[in-house]
């Protein structure tokens, strides 16, 4: 099992090699955001194998570990956290749920297309409450380390 997980992960992190290439991401933030991708969906599937009751609590973890993720590399490589953080969501948008949710409302199957399309908006929901809530934690910890240094007064023994 854990090598199956590993093995998609691996093809996650080249899918999203791609996109990010794609994005015109380049250097070293492209192996960045490619290995943010496939960590992130590494640890969805983990997540996914020991909670089989929630597949919302999934997204939420790998959202959340997407974005922590993400604001330390950006603060490391010193660049923007959304380069990261969209190479690093890329594998948990879920697409394919849209896809059939089109798809079912095109065939005339309306009750299989709004129980589709809500459970889509409810994964893109998980993702987006996840990394706005780390971003959110992250931006009020660097305003608080901000003030903190502001207000001390530093006095040299000359």
């Amino acid at each position: 099992m854990i090598t199956s997980i590993i093995i998609n992960s691996v093809y996650t992190l080249i899918a999203t090699l791609g996109f990010n290439i794609l994005e015109n991401v380049r250097g070293k933030n492209l192996i960045f955001t490619s290995l943010g991708g496939g960590l992130t969906w590494f640890v969805y599937l983990i997540s996914s194998s020991h909670i089989s009751s929630s597949n919302a609590a999934c997204f939420f973890i790998a959202s959340v570990f997407a974005s922590i993720y993400s604001e330390i590399m950006a603060r490391m490589l010193k660049t923007p956290v959304t380069t990261f953080v969209i190479g690093a969501i890329i594998p948990l948008v879920p697409g394919g749920g849209m896809y059939n949710t089109m798809l079912q409302s095109i065939q005339g199957d309306i009750n299989a297309s709004l129980s589709t399309g809500l459970k889509t908006l409810a994964t893109a929901g998980t993702i987006a409450v996840g990394v706005f809530f780390v971003s959110s934690v992250f931006k009020a910890s660097s305003l608080f380390k901000k003030k903190l240094f502001k207000n001390r007064k530093f006095k040299s023994h000359c």
